[in-house]
């Protein structure tokens, strides 16, 4: 794919001097040119990333992948610095309070990803690619099936486009591999330990029974506008590009993983153990939670939080009468037939009643809700005993969001864990927060698609903890589900920066999450292996949350009795995605205004 040229549209849309006889017209301008920068960036990140273009129901670069040839790589380091440029000659001075925060959102993620490539130097990686292009948390086998479950196919042409993409997926997996061989190459290596069940992952992508693999889903049934022989044409292609092109070259990649990578995966789980060291890590801290705290900074409020929530939790241990130790309780918690379901369709009815009864309650706890709809559905076999997670809708709202709940391992996930989850992933967490963002008006598209883990897995958090007021936790059991997510998100703070910092090794981290979070052995190494290879994105959600609930308290004190849940949690969504730093001045000018 030919990429477009960033030096064009600076060029276009350069902030030029502009005379005296002009300068009552030069606010309007400057806004107009910046808005203009905004947009061509957008249409820039589109297609730089095709896959997330058909995430977001933009359907125009539904038939080509991300490009990821090393001369697609330099170049995107090379836009970054221009960008970086251009957004620093923008005069604050003359654009809007709103314009400003867009300003800022745009610099601090065009600074963060320039931090990331300066650390991988002239190797052929960047922020957008990340020498671990396969993991077993992310990489091609975990995630074609979500993109084409979110494809739209309605026409023709939407079909012949994705068939388009299926022949075009060799040349994809090529660039894929020559960044892992680079990666080889340079030191850049994922940890062995938590590679094990990555060439497994693909095993569903390479069924040689079509009906039932993942890749010829979308053309088993077709739109009834859709006439018969075209249907019949459009599933006999597809069947030969996945049968021809697809399934050999995933093999392929299959095998080189098998018999090159994990063979040479480092026996090492420190990120700071990489060659970029601790310049590497805290970029990456910095990227997920948009904070500059330290490693150090974050292992101490992470131990602080695990002190007051373990108080907590054996306080409801003692109010449900259990009579035993904390471990013990942890155990009846984790095993008892009570807490579990027999059947896939009464855990997931068991899902929608929550959800019904959180949606009920949700017009006490703010002012304006989105109008996209979301569902609950379950995941599909093929993605295995994956975590559950949030699939977000078009941002046109032409697709609802979902709830994606794990239902193929029914002791994945015990009944009083659940209220915490759905609040958590669904309303008024992250379907809230996304589907709001995607339906302000009057911002940038950039802005209502923008995320970062510190804000929307922090909110989320946050979301939680509204579960009180909104009608949910209403056994001791329910409340020490919601206690163990909290201290779960607390423990990660503990976790990350003790793997990638100070030192802890994977069977300790395995032991502190099971001890302190009341988890699972299997939960807490599968946990503990999404640290390894994702260093920094665990601490986000408890950090934001805590960002949050600090913003909250200062309203609370600032306001007294002028102080409006229902207005302060609209505050926080109705931005859309912030950094911390940005979310913080936001709650600070809205406090002023309300005086």
């Amino acid at each position: 794919m030919k990429q477009s040229s960033w030096s064009t549209v600076v060029l276009c849309i350069a902030f030029l001097s502009v005379s005296p006889l002009q300068a009552k017209t030069v606010e309007s301008r400057e806004s107009v040119k910046l808005h203009a920068l905004f947009d061509a960036q957008w249409e820039h990140e589109l297609t730089e990333s095709p896959e997330f273009a058909t995430m977001l129901g933009d359907d125009r670069y539904s038939d080509r992948w991300h490009d990821g040839s090393p001369q697609a790589v330099a170049k995107r380091k090379a836009d970054r610095l221009e960008l970086e440029q251009v957004l620093k000659k923008v005069n604050e001075k003359k654009i809007s309070a709103e314009d400003r925060i867009s300003l800022a959102i745009m610099r601090f993620q065009v600074r963060n990803r320039i931090e990331l490539d300066q650390v991988y130097g002239d190797l052929p990686f960047s922020a957008d690619d990340s020498p671990f292009a396969i993991t077993q948390m992310g990489g091609v086998q975990m995630e074609l099936t979500p993109l084409l479950r979110g494809t739209a196919l309605k026409t023709v042409h939407d079909y012949e486009m994705l068939i388009h993409r299926l022949d075009t997926m060799p040349a994809m997996l090529d660039d894929t591999t020559a960044r892992l061989r680079a990666g080889m190459r340079s030191g850049w290596m994922p940890a062995a330990i938590a590679l094990q069940r990555v060439p497994s992952q693909f095993d569903p992508l390479l069924m040689t029974s079509l009906e039932k693999n993942p890749l010829f889903v979308p053309f088993t049934h077709f739109p009834a506008s859709i006439v018969l022989s075209d249907q019949q044409r459009l599933s006999a292609a597809a069947r030969l590009s996945i049968e021809r092109r697809a399934i050999p070259a995933l093999t392929q990649l299959q095998q080189f993983l098998i018999h090159d990578y994990l063979p040479a995966a480092s026996q090492q789980i420190a990120a700071t153990e990489l060659p970029g060291k601790q310049a590497y890590y805290q970029a990456r801290l910095t990227a997920s939670n948009t904070t500059t705290l330290t490693p150090a900074e974050i292992h101490q409020i992470g131990l602080n939080e695990v002190a007051q929530i373990e108080t907590a939790m054996l306080a409801v241990m003692q109010e449900s009468g259990f009579k035993g130790s904390a471990a013990e309780f942890n155990l009846f918690m984790n095993s008892d037939p009570q807490f579990f379901f027999t059947s896939a369709d009464a855990m997931l009815a068991s899902y929608r009643d929550i959800a019904k009864r959180i949606d009920a309650q949700l017009p006490g706890q703010f002012v304006t809700l989105p109008r996209q709809p979301y569902g609950i559905r379950a995941m599909l076999p093929a993605e295995g005993d994956g975590p559950e997670h949030y699939t977000f809708g078009a941002l046109d709202g032409s697709r609802a969001g979902f709830f994606e709940a794990n239902v193929n391992n029914l002791k994945r996930r015990a009944s009083w864990s659940m209220e915490d989850l759905v609040l958590h992933e669904a309303m008024p967490g992250h379907h809230l927060q996304i589907a709001r963002a995607s339906e302000l008006e009057g911002l940038p598209t950039f802005r209502r698609s923008y995320r970062n883990s510190g804000y929307s897995e922090g909110w989320a958090l946050y979301a939680e903890s509204l579960g009180y007021d909104l009608g949910m936790y209403t056994t001791p059991y329910t409340r020490y589900g919601f206690l163990t997510s909290q201290m779960f998100r607390a423990c990660r703070l503990v976790v990350d920066t003790g793997i990638h910092a100070f030192g802890l090794s994977r069977d300790e981290a395995i032991h502190y999450l099971m001890e302190h979070a009341a988890v699972t052995e299997a939960f807490a190494t599968a946990e503990v292996d999404r640290y390894i290879v994702w260093p920094g994105q665990a601490t986000a959600y408890k950090l934001g949350q805590l960002q949050i609930l600090a913003l909250r308290k200062k309203a609370e004190k600032a306001l007294g009795t002028r102080f409006d849940v229902r207005q302060f949690n609209n505050q926080v969504v109705d931005h859309g995605g912030l950094p911390l730093k940005v979310l913080n001045d936001v709650i600070d000018q809205w406090i002023v205004a309300q005086h």
